[in-house]
């Protein structure tokens, strides 16, 4: 079954005296690339979300955040811990930037505490000795829901794509069909041709090596022969469809495909010497670059 690299799943769970959000999200890429917004006060927590996802996923760029708040009801707020060192760091590098936003004659709108809360860092929640072991097994343990349903809409998203597919190498197959058949309604025409520009450069030639010539109209006509481009396109077609029936990622298997089946229509349309050859070259080259446009999310 082919499986897509978009997607997304949301989840909210409680436990450990806590209530959390978590939400994912991926588009194609390359490889993997896992984006993670988790709340840093929760000990080893991005360390084990970070392999799961690892264990789960094989492409995309994903995104995964997680929101978590004390549970109403519940606990005690968690306190609001200022970390003075990031603080006075902040401070400085604020005092730096007014002293030279002066010396440039610039004025600057003053920051307020607010502002300075929302750096990064400064502010933190919960109690520096607060045991979170509870709470991280609570999330672990809600993951692979979430993980499952991420799956489960990647699949359904790759099952609607695989019929896309499967029907633009159906009309690749045609086209090929088509091509075979107009190659070798020319093939008697595309003789007698050079046959009598053979007998025209004789009559009209004198001194002229009837062989050497003969030879050179036949790698002509071996240039024009596109039989073989044909036979690899029907080839890469069965190779295409049995990567559909694959289980596992097959996406980079179908980028490789993809070039091959461009290759084969550009040659196809080079040797093509005939209008209705030639649009069939250029039919299938739509196409080609069609399903290339849906394989690139093919996990």
């Amino acid at each position: 079954m082919t499986v897509s690299m978009t997607g997304f799943a949301a989840r909210k769970g409680q436990g450990a005296g806590y209530v959390w959000a978590w939400d994912i999200r991926s588009v194609n890429g390359k490889g993997l690339d896992l984006r993670l917004r988790l709340p840093d006060w929760i000990d080893g927590l991005e360390l084990a979300v970070r392999a799961e996802l690892q264990k789960a996923l094989s492409r995309g760029n994903v995104s995964l955040s997680l929101k978590v708040s004390r549970e109403q009801g519940g606990e005690a707020e968690a306190a609001l811990l200022v970390k003075v060192p990031v603080l006075d760091a902040v401070l400085a590098a604020l005092q730096r930037v007014e002293d030279a936003a002066m010396k440039a004659g610039v004025t600057l709108a003053q920051a307020t505490a607010a502002d300075v809360l929302a750096m990064r860092g400064v502010l933190e929640t919960g109690a520096a000795d607060e045991d979170t072991s509870a709470l991280r097994a609570a999330l672990l343990a809600d993951l692979p829901a979430l993980l499952a349903d991420f799956a489960a809409m990647r699949a359904a998203e790759g099952a609607a794509m695989q019929g896309v597919i499967a029907a633009q190498l159906d009309q690749i197959a045609a086209l090929t069909a088509a091509a075979q058949a107009e190659a070798e309604a020319r093939r008697d025409t595309a003789a007698a041709t050079l046959r009598e520009a053979l007998a025209r450069v004789l009559d009209h030639a004198e001194g002229v090596d009837a062989g050497r010539l003969a030879q050179e109209l036949a790698l002509l006509a071996v240039k024009q022969d596109v039989t073989e481009e044909l036979d690899r396109l029907g080839a890469h077609v069965a190779a295409a469809r049995a990567l559909l029936a694959e289980a596992g990622p097959v996406g980079r298997k179908f980028d490789f495909l993809m070039q091959e089946f461009m290759r084969e229509a550009n040659t196809l349309c080079s040797k093509a010497q005939a209008l209705a050859l030639t649009r069939i070259g250029l039919d299938l080259k739509t196409v080609i670059d069609q399903m290339r446009e849906q394989v690139q999310n093919v996990e």
